[in-house]
C-alpha cells in the first residue's frame, strides 16, 4: 500500500516536471515567435506605405522571374534584382512580354508568381535541394483551387515585402 501511494507521487511529479520542462523549452520559440511577430508589426506601422507600394513590385517580380525561368528567357535576373534595379514600368512591360498574351491576373501568371516566390525562399538550399523542393511546390500548386493560390501568394508576397524592409 505504502509503494504504491509513493508511485503514485512519484508519477504525479514526474508528470508536473515534464509538463514544467515543455514549458520552459517552448518559451524561447513563444518568446522569439512573439519577437517576430512584434517586430512585423513595428515594420508595418513604420513603413506601411512603403509595404503597401512594394508588394504589387514584389508580386510582379515573382512572376516574372518564374515565367523567364519556364520559358528559359536569357535576361534572367534575380528576383531582388528584378526589384531592386527595374523600374515599376519597365518590370510590367517584361512580365507582359513573357505572358505573351495571358493576362497578369490569370491563373498561369498566379502559378508563376507563386513558383518564384517559393523559390526565392528556398534560395539558401543547394541546387538539388532546390529543385526538388520545387517539384514539391509545383505539384502541390496543381490540387490547390485558384482562391487557395491567391490566398497564398498574398501572404508570400507580403513576407518578402517584409523582408525587403529590414
Amino acid at each position: 500500500m505504502v509503494i504504491k501511494a509513493i508511485s503514485k507521487k512519484y508519477k504525479v511529479v514526474g508528470l508536473f516536471f515534464s509538463s514544467l520542462l515543455v514549458i520552459i523549452f517552448s518559451m524561447p520559440l513563444q518568446a522569439t515567435q512573439n519577437n517576430t511577430l512584434e517586430m512585423n508589426q513595428w515594420l508595418k506601422a513604420r513603413f506601411g506605405a512603403q509595404h503597401q507600394v512594394l508588394i504589387p513590385i514584389v508580386a510582379v517580380a515573382d512572376m516574372l522571374y518564374s515565367c523567364q525561368q519556364q520559358k528559359q528567357i536569357d535576361d534572367n535576373l534575380t528576383i531582388k534584382a528584378l526589384i531592386t534595379q527595374l523600374d515599376k514600368n519597365t518590370l510590367a512591360e517584361k512580365l507582359i512580354y513573357c505572358l505573351a498574351g495571358e493576362s497578369p491576373k490569370s491563373d498561369i501568371a498566379l502559378n508563376y508568381g507563386l513558383k518564384g516566390c517559393f523559390y526565392e525562399q528556398l534560395n539558401d538550399l543547394s541546387t538539388e535541394e532546390k529543385r526538388q523542393k520545387m517539384r514539391l511546390v509545383t505539384e502541390t500548386i496543381a490540387g490547390l483551387s485558384r482562391r487557395e493560390r491567391q490566398k497564398s501568394f498574398t501572404k508570400c508576397v507580403t513576407d518578402q515585402a517584409i523582408h525587403y524592409l529590414r
